[in-house]
């Protein structure tokens, strides 16, 4: 074959129905344009005609393709764009059923639907549970604890799990209830009525259990859960899915009564109900927490992450008080409050040195860990919290009236009758007598009303005089004004103003009938005296110890001089010649070995229910060693109804056994000094 039908047969087969000259002549027309220098093509302006020779040698093909590429003969085609229109038009219309599906589905979950939904959010959702703070322990100056926290759980329970659209049985409480009563020591009847409540999510059906209690409940809770998913259909369904538990911390009281009047207890909401943990309630009680987690059907989520906000412990506080010497106290005192019938005592024990209270006993007494079986008046500390009146143990502050002011001595002679008309009646002592010729410390040592009278009215010049001069010292010894303590319900006695003393009241005050105190002002007045005459205010807490562990001491308590520290030991030595005198009214509160210095007292005692005199109070206090004291101790029984109700019978022997057991827990040596021997009577002659 030639070579020019083969050529034919290529351009044939480049542009079919193109005739080869001109193909040719486009050719030659590329060849010289590449000869020629590059020139920027030009796209035809509107209106402007394409080139002939491009025209030309397009191809039909790609101008019915629509112009995708340009033709090779050089030329530029027309630029056509595709009508966006049907696009957006079909975009529009898509968003447009996308937003109405959307506005459907949100109509039917709010509006159609809405209670299923709800039930179904309430059965899993966020709930908040708080975490108790650990309450602070109660100590002894030892250490020892008097009160302390253990782990405890509340069981509560969701009364909504418990009804028959959840449990899919109508019965579902009475047959929990049947399971938890004997777990949790309660009626089948009181837990299922708690667990059918409509309108709560939450109810108490047991507080303060202990762990084993809730192990026994929560291995019955998982059994349950394993047999319903077991079940085929939900045949078994769980019944016990709404139970859960809240940590609350329960309060123990080791020793059960011992300082229960003055600890007090913690009520049902976990705060102070009385004593001190009603009065450091803010300082033991700390900062409780919460956390929040996920839960669905009874059940914490694990995966659904918990937010947890700690609790902050309280402080630990150390009282001033011995336990032992307080046991001693409180076994003594309620011994003798059984043996004479009698309504109460009380027996407080002080450091003479730091006003601190060692002992602070009461009886009847209650156990704080049940407070169930008390009687509601016996919660408070009667020690503080009762007035009476004191009786002749409050003539010691008219005897340091007299001594301070100068107008007698322990040897001055006062002339007692049997009986001494002032005002509008005629006083008496406890007993009938002749006229007595004592001393002024024979009148302490006898304690005569009528001696204390006359002593007193030497005060000053006219009576009015005399009685502000009393008062006066009354109320620098604390009568008629707060210990110190601050303790809850505490009484401050009660003191009138001399202009309002009526007319018997300005005779009977000097002897203790007319004005009224409490226990611990009683043993403050005697720990002055065996101060040197100074008073520091009475104290029970040493120190705390909070959550960083640091301790911080309490503040000093509050000193004021009362009398002078000459009239102070001379009143001790008075007070020696009560006891230690075979005339004196305090013999059975002698102690072998040791120096004793003390007073009793039998004051007619008002009823609090009438308002009348009616019975009376019995006391004896009194320090040791009378020479070097240390140790106060002070004892008062309410209306004894059995035997003697005399302050030396009723108080004496528990003075002198408290005291007995202080001197020895303390390990107090005897001074080894001989004992100061005042007159009692005027004329005898006695070494001083």
């Amino acid at each position: 074959m030639s070579e020019r039908p083969r050529e034919s047969e290529r351009g044939a087969r480049r542009s079919p129905g193109t005739a080869s000259g001109p193909e040719r002549t486009a050719d030659r027309n590329r060849t010289a344009d590449r000869g020629r220098a590059a020139k920027p093509r030009r796209v035809p302006g509107p209106g402007r005609p394409a080139p002939a020779a491009a025209s030309r040698g397009a191809r039909p093909s790609a101008a019915r393709r629509g112009g995708a590429r340009p033709p090779r003969g050089g030329g530029a085609a027309r630029l056509r764009l595709v009508n966006p229109r049907p696009r957006l038009r079909l975009v529009a219309v898509g968003l447009t059923l996308v937003m109405l599906v959307f506005t459907v589905r949100l109509l039917q979950v709010q509006a159609v639907d809405a209670s299923a939904y709800a039930d179904k959010a309430a059965v899993n959702r966020y709930i908040t549970v708080p975490l108790a703070a650990e309450r602070g322990a109660i100590t002894a100056r030892d250490g020892s604890a008097l009160a302390s926290t253990v782990d405890a759980h509340d069981i509560t329970a969701d009364p909504y799990l418990f009804s028959p659209e959840q449990t899919k049985i109508e019965d579902a409480p009475e047959r929990a209830a049947e399971l938890l009563a004997p777990l949790l020591g309660k009626k089948p009847a009181e837990l299922a009525e708690k667990l059918s409540r409509k309108g709560t999510r939450y109810v108490l059906l047991a507080r303060q259990q202990s762990p084993q209690t809730w192990r026994k409940v929560k291995k019955l809770k998982a059994r349950l859960a394993e047999e319903a998913a077991a079940a085929p259909d939900g045949g078994k369904p769980d019944v016990l899915a709404g139970i859960y538990q809240e940590k609350h911390a329960k309060r123990v009281y080791p020793n059960k009564e011992l300082a229960a009047t003055v600890l007090g207890f913690v009520n049902s909401a976990g705060k102070g109900g009385a004593g001190l943990e009603a009065k450091l309630n803010g300082t033991l009680a700390g900062e409780d927490g919460k956390v929040t987690y996920a839960q669905s059907g009874g059940r914490q989520v694990p995966t659904a992450g918990v937010r947890e906000q700690a609790a902050e412990p309280g402080s630990d506080v150390e009282l001033t008080l011995d336990r032992d010497i307080q046991w001693s106290a409180q076994q003594a005192i309620s011994d003798q409050v059984a043996e004479s019938h009698a309504d109460s005592g009380y027996v407080v024990v002080q450091d003479t040195r730091t006003g601190q209270l060692l002992g602070m006993a009461s009886a009847p007494g209650f156990d704080p860990n049940d407070i169930r079986g008390a009687q509601v008046d016996s919660f408070g500390s009667p020690a503080v919290q009762d007035a009476y009146e004191p009786g002749s143990t409050s003539k010691v502050m008219s005897m340091a009236a007299v001594l301070e002011e100068g107008k007698a001595t322990p040897r001055t002679a006062v002339t007692v009758p049997n009986r001494l008309k002032r005002a509008d009646r005629s006083f008496a002592d406890d007993i009938d007598h002749p006229t007595w010729h004592l001393t002024l410390n024979g009148v302490l040592a006898k304690s005569s009303n009528i001696g204390t009278i006359l002593a007193t009215e030497q005060l000053g010049s006219t009576q009015q005089q005399a009685n502000k001069v009393l008062y006066r010292y009354l109320r620098k010894f604390g009568i008629g004004r707060p210990t110190g303590l601050g303790f809850p319900g505490e009484t401050d006695g009660l003191l009138a103003e001399p202009g309002k003393w009526s007319a018997s009241q300005q005779y009977t005050i000097p002897f203790g009938q007319g004005l009224s105190l409490n226990a611990v002002q009683a043993a403050s007045i005697y720990s002055t005296i065996a101060n040197g005459g100074e008073r520091i205010a009475p104290t029970l807490v040493r120190g705390t110890t909070g959550p960083d562990g640091r301790f911080r001491p309490a503040d000093a308590p509050d000193k004021r001089r009362v009398v002078s520290e000459k009239t102070a030991k001379t009143l001790a030595r008075m007070l020696e010649s009560v006891v230690s005198d075979m005339e004196g009214t305090g013999t059975t509160a002698k102690i072998p070995g040791y120096r004793v210095a003390g007073k009793t007292g039998t004051a007619n005692r008002v009823d609090p229910e009438t308002g009348r005199y009616h019975g009376y109070t019995s006391s004896f206090a009194g320090f040791a060693p009378a020479d070097k004291p240390r140790i106060t101790v002070y004892c008062a029984v309410q209306n004894p109804k059995k035997g003697s109700y005399f302050g030396s019978d009723v108080c004496g022997p528990v003075y002198k056994k408290v005291m007995k057991f202080s001197l020895k827990t303390l390990q107090i040596p005897p001074t080894g000094a001989e004992p100061a021997k005042l007159p009692v009577s005027a004329g005898k002659s006695r070494n001083d």
